[in-house]
């Protein structure tokens, strides 16, 4: 994994280096004043400036991230890896409050490139406004925006230092559906967290899948859909959860950051089980198994989409000198493109109880030749069409 070290940062921005005055990764609130706001620093990030203004290398990251925590176990944490794993210490992470405006988010940004950031990874679609905003108040500033797309930007076109990167959200839903129906599961929830467009693809594609599956097997089945209306757990959501699990459903997908934690705690008092989002969820039951939180471990699988692969692939291009390639454009990945979404197949991590790796390997290739095509709609009122067999418990 490539990792840009201190020493490198330290030749881009010079007298600051010199100076011996580094920025290491941490993080601030949106309402929080910046502790990186001196005279060195004012320098680093106008070096920062000049380095994003001639293509060049990747200097200073700072990741504003969508509401919720930088330890989310799933979103947020996500990108935050990736931009660690890439940078090292010349990273800074923000975090908006929960209810957070367009104006509270540019004010984010603000503090980002003044701290020093030559690149802003804004985190989640709530950013498209800001950004509108940012790209053109900073062009010398390179921006990469997850779940964002030119229609939340609302420009005629993505900004020219701006690079939007979606994923077929509807891929992954779609196999988590087909896969636990297949495995026997007939009482099912969907709890997401906002109704924004990629949760919505996530369990749009997550009822389709299981419609398919349902044809296949004969078995009817029932979903209960919710959204949280936020991106983390709390006690209402949670006694929402344990009413659930206590009339009968069997497993729940958490789709939503931390809103997971709400359907973790009502599962494992009612001995349900979930399925995890984004990232590969399992070591949180199996951690749970191991200091004796869990009897067992309620996380059969997780729909993944691999925000760490792509957020670091895209920190690689503009270190590669290949920024203007991607600039201005919307890297949107799925099967077609790679192993960017999926299950995880790790032995450890495949806790079903008849549904095998070859089964769900055969589905999802069929995905990635196109022979199934999953509908991507991000409409909330398009809702997915369903055979006699599936029942949606669509609740306001």
């Amino acid at each position: 994994m490539h990792m840009i070290s201190r020493r490198k940062f330290m030749a881009v921005v010079g007298a600051a280096a010199a100076a011996s005055v580094l920025t290491a990764c941490g993080g601030s609130s949106s309402t929080a004043s910046s502790t990186a706001s001196s005279t060195a620093a004012s320098s680093a990030a106008s070096g920062a400036a000049s380095e994003a203004a001639e293509g060049s290398n990747v200097s200073y990251v700072a990741l504003c991230c969508d509401t919720g925590t930088i330890d989310d176990e799933s979103f947020n944490q996500a990108c935050w890896t990736a931009v660690q794993n890439y940078m090292g210490d010349n990273c800074q992470y923000y975090i908006p409050d929960a209810d957070a405006s367009d104006e509270e988010r540019e004010t984010m940004v603000r503090q980002a490139v003044s701290d020093g950031a030559d690149t802003v990874v804004c985190v989640g679609y709530l950013y498209g406004a800001s950004l509108a905003w940012a790209a053109e108040q900073y062009p010398d500033t390179r921006f990469i925006a997850i779940d964002v797309t030119q229609a939340d930007i609302g420009t005629d076109s993505i900004p020219a230092n701006c690079y939007c990167i979606t994923f077929k959200e509807e891929q992954a839903g779609y196999l988590a559906g087909y896969a636990i129906a297949k495995d026997g599961f007939t009482h099912l929830g969907f709890l997401g967290g906002m109704a924004v467009p990629a949760v919505i693809r996530y369990g749009y594609g997550f009822v389709q899948g299981v419609d398919a599956a349902a044809q296949e097997t004969g078995n009817a089945v029932d979903i209960n859909y919710f959204y949280g209306g936020q991106f983390y757990g709390d006690a209402n959501i949670t006694s929402r959860m344990e009413g659930w699990y206590s009339n009968g459903t069997e497993i729940v997908f958490a789709c939503g950051g931390g809103i997971y934690t709400s359907a973790l705690e009502a599962a494992v008092k009612n001995n349900g089980y979930v399925v995890g989002v984004d990232v590969d969820q399992n070591y949180i039951g199996a951690e749970g198994v191991a200091d004796g939180s869990y009897s067992y471990n309620p996380f059969v699988t997780s729909a993944m989409k691999q925000l760490t692969v792509a957020v670091e692939a895209a920190l690689t291009d503009i270190d590669e000198g290949n920024w203007s390639t991607i600039a201005a454009t919307n890297g949107n990945f799925g099967l077609q493109e790679g192993d960017y979404i999926g299950l995880p197949t790790a032995e450890d991590s495949w806790n079903f109880r008849t549904f095998t790796v070859e089964e769900y390997e055969a589905v999802k290739d069929k995905i990635a030749s196109g022979e199934i095509v999953v509908d991507n709609s991000s409409e909330d009122s398009v809702k997915p069409v369903t055979s006699d067999l599936v029942t949606v418990n669509y609740i306001q």
